[in-house]
């Protein structure tokens, strides 16, 4: 399986959907897609992520269909307590680094920045739901791996068009990396293209490979 994540294009975040300049991206992103091989096209139901999808649609001839839990996370104090740049996190990531604290910690949660942050149970239902969701095509999660429980004769690609905080916890929850390490080294551009792949055989522990990270080569002729 091939999931091949692509951030929204640039929005117009007062009615949720696209600027004339993110529609462009859109078309842009949707004929770099053509020949990836796509046979489902998933998207998180907010506006700008679903019109972004739409323009793949047209071009692969393939109905969108909706993630409720890849809508795009929130963050911000749980208790009317400050939280440390009201809990946008990226910007804790940064500050994190500035501090010298190891963004690769698995117990990230613990830290003063995250416990108090309405960010920590976003990233939590994230990861617990893309589990559900992979499950639906043979990957269980156990542990830290996944089972795959039927062998594939070629990959299964889908595309997902989502945002940048949720397929910051969802990327890194299948490749087993923290959070705010994620948060810290992928940037992802509107219409950037992030390819996970699944180990096709079948079997216990099998590992995903990123093969691709934020590519925006289709963006050339408009930057």
């Amino acid at each position: 399986m091939r999931i091949i994540f692509v951030r929204h294009g640039e929005p117009c975040y007062e009615d949720d959907s696209l600027t004339a300049a993110g529609l462009k991206q859109a078309d842009l992103a949707a004929e770099r897609l053509r020949d990836e091989g796509i046979e489902e096209i998933w998207s998180s139901p907010l506006g700008r992520a679903l019109k972004t999808a739409e323009a793949a649609s047209k071009v692969l001839g393939l109905p969108v269909k909706t993630l409720d839990f890849m809508r795009e996370i929130s963050w911000g104090s749980i208790d009317d307590k400050p939280v440390f740049a009201d809990g946008h996190p990226w910007d804790i990531a940064d500050e994190m680094a500035r501090q010298g604290i190891d963004l690769n910690r698995p117990d990230w949660r613990n830290l003063s920045y995250f416990t108090g942050n309405r960010v920590t149970d976003c990233v939590s239902f994230v990861e617990s739901e893309t589990d559900k969701w992979l499950a639906d095509y043979g990957y269980v999660r156990k542990g830290m791996y996944y089972d795959h429980t039927a062998e594939e004769d070629k990959h299964h690609t889908v595309a997902l068009f989502c945002h940048g905080g949720s397929s910051s916890a969802a990327i890194g929850h299948i490749l087993n990396l923290p959070f705010p390490y994620v948060c810290a080294v992928l940037h992802m551009d509107f219409t950037g293209i992030t390819i996970l792949r699944m180990d096709n055989s079948a079997g216990a522990g099998t590992l995903p490979c990123l093969e691709l990270a934020n590519d925006c080569r289709h963006l050339r002729e408009i930057s």
